[in-house]
């Protein structure tokens, strides 16, 4: 995924309600969401080149994403693919302070990443560039977040603007297809509010949108979870291109 807004035990009955867009080359091989026939437990799409996934759902309410960090400096060619990271979540039966730490011990080895894993008891935000923030590793308090390229609610203009939307439709009590609308935004943020990446000026300005669009590279999908109180989960999940 490329962004993410959840809001962690906010709404009574759901102690996680996600809507987030997963952006990526259009030539990348993908399958979408479904029951993985290897793992029957597990409900997520499938990068068909790396094996992971982005983010996904069990049937006993496991909860998975994973975003990049922007850093194409430090990009090392031949890094591990960053979507094995949420596949093992889904996959084990480790709890998600014991994940994290094993994750952490070989965080190392990959490119950028933020890591969301948890349950419906316990949230857990860890990046492998997040070693000053406070949070990093740790259970999350209640609250409305957004993640994006950067680490947890960092103010780029595609994180403020969506959080803000979507704390507007909790309070609303919205149903499911605004979660969806919004996610569809390809409003691109003007140029004094663009954080500085390490890409080109032209690039910021594509990925600047909540709905990225340009011809080779985009938002591939939007997805909704919603993670309930008994430990059931569901996943949306609606392809864009």
């Amino acid at each position: 995924m490329c962004l993410i807004v959840f809001a962690w035990q906010v709404v009574p009955g759901m102690p996680l309600l996600a809507a987030a867009n997963r952006d990526e080359f259009y030539e990348r091989p993908a399958a979408p969401a479904g029951w993985w026939s290897d793992h029957p437990q597990v409900y997520a799409g499938r990068d068909l080149q790396g094996g992971g996934t982005w983010m996904g759902i069990t049937r006993n309410g496991r909860f998975a994403a994973v975003t990049n960090v922007r850093a194409p400096d430090e990009k090392r060619p031949g890094a591990p693919s960053r979507g094995k990271l949420v596949a093992d979540y889904l996959t084990g039966q480790a709890a998600p302070e014991q994940y994290v730490e094993q994750v952490a011990e070989l965080a190392h080895r990959y490119n950028g990443f933020n890591l969301l894993v948890g349950s419906a008891a316990k949230m857990i935000w860890f990046s492998n560039a997040g070693k000053d923030d406070p949070r990093n590793g740790k259970p999350l308090a209640p609250g409305i977040y957004g993640l994006s390229n950067g680490l947890l609610d960092s103010p780029w203009p595609k994180v403020v603007r969506s959080k803000a939307q979507f704390g507007s439709l909790l309070c609303q009590g919205a149903p499911e297809d605004a979660y969806f609308e919004m996610l569809t935004d390809t409003t691109r943020a003007s140029d004094c509010r663009l954080p500085r990446t390490g890409v080109s000026l032209e690039w910021e300005r594509v990925l600047s949108a909540v709905c990225i669009e340009s011809p080779q590279y985009g938002t591939r999908a939007s997805t909704v979870v919603q993670l309930y109180a008994d430990n059931t989960a569901r996943l949306q999940e609606r392809p864009i291109r």
